[in-house]
């Protein structure tokens, strides 16, 4: 579905990604693992064309490098940032409203479907946003994404600055997306999230993919983690 190569990335002078290969088949959760500023996030924002790059990015055979963000959109592929970018001064329905597309997915999702994943914003439903508590901001910003009935997903770090309860809720999210066959390209920093949810990782070390493989093969190489992934 989603094949990247070769890809660099830059910020002004600054050579972000070097090379980045990495794909994403039909309803798989794949991670993106590593420490915080080795470019996880930038993947992410090249895929959307939100940064300068070159290289090779395509979304169901066809290329999408460097198109309108709108373009990319549309084509089917969905995007939730770190920063929970909710509209504060819109109720929780009109925020879900918003996120609607028109595309060709045959993977579709209303309102009342995301009310069953998540009841509590069911409760909350003429509630504004910016007064919906941290959790529920992020809850509410990956179910307005998927109002555009993406085919991907993409998820910046969902579960930062939860509490465990809302990180427990938003595992359970995640599961029934990928359950409904929408690929999901996951950064995460909790790595027993990752861990439980992902079909492959991709280590990232210094704008390189430097280790690829299963759950069960990062696992089993502790030389792997404690050099790319633990913090000293």
């Amino acid at each position: 579905m989603l094949e990247i190569k070769n890809l660099n990335a830059y910020y002004g002078k600054s050579h972000i990604l070097q090379g980045i290969n990495l794909s994403v088949n039909e309803g798989e959760i794949v991670s993106l693992l590593g420490r915080n500023g080795v470019g996880r996030s930038t993947v992410i924002k090249s895929i959307m064309g939100m940064v300068k790059t070159d290289g090779s990015i395509k979304f169901e055979g066809k290329q999408i490098l460097n198109l309108p963000i709108h373009e990319i959109s549309n084509a089917g592929i969905g995007y939730v940032s770190e920063n929970r970018d909710i509209f504060p001064d819109l109720t929780v329905y009109e925020n879900l409203e918003l996120g609607k597309k028109n595309n060709n997915s045959k993977i579709t999702w209303d309102i009342e479907e995301l009310f069953d994943l998540f009841p509590n914003l069911k409760n909350r439903i003429d509630v504004l946003g910016g007064v919906l508590s941290g959790g529920e901001q992020q809850m509410l910003t990956i179910c307005r994404s998927l109002m555009g009935c993406p085919k991907l997903i993409m998820i910046d770090e969902p579960t930062e600055g939860l509490s465990p309860q809302m990180v427990g809720n938003v595992e359970k999210l995640l599961k029934k997306i990928a359950e409904k066959g929408v690929s999901i390209l996951l950064v995460e920093q909790k790595l027993t999230i990752a861990f439980n949810l992902s079909k492959r990782l991709f280590i990232m070390g210094h704008g390189k993919v430097v280790y690829e493989g299963t759950p069960v093969d990062i696992n089993n190489n502790q030389s792997i983690i404690k050099e790319w992934l633990e913090v000293s």
